[in-house]
């Protein structure tokens, strides 16, 4: 049986190969952050050190959404 992986999507994201609009996804897998194009299956992956590194610092959140 395989493990679903949960996926969200990253609204008004482009794939840098097909240039696709709303295609792109999110989700972890084996506790690495990967993105993925639903359109071509192209597959980008961000190391744990790059994602604790991220320039979040000059953002400003107003909340953080966490889907149950």
């Amino acid at each position: 049986m395989t493990q679903r992986k949960k996926k969200r999507f990253i609204a008004g994201a482009s794939c840098p190969q097909c240039k696709a609009q709303d295609t792109m996804s999110l989700f972890i897998e084996n506790n690495v952050e990967k993105v993925e194009c639903v359109a071509c299956g192209h597959q980008m992956t961000q190391p744990e050190q790059q994602i604790a590194k991220s320039t979040r610092s000059n953002e400003m959140v107003i909340g953080v959404f966490k889907p149950e």
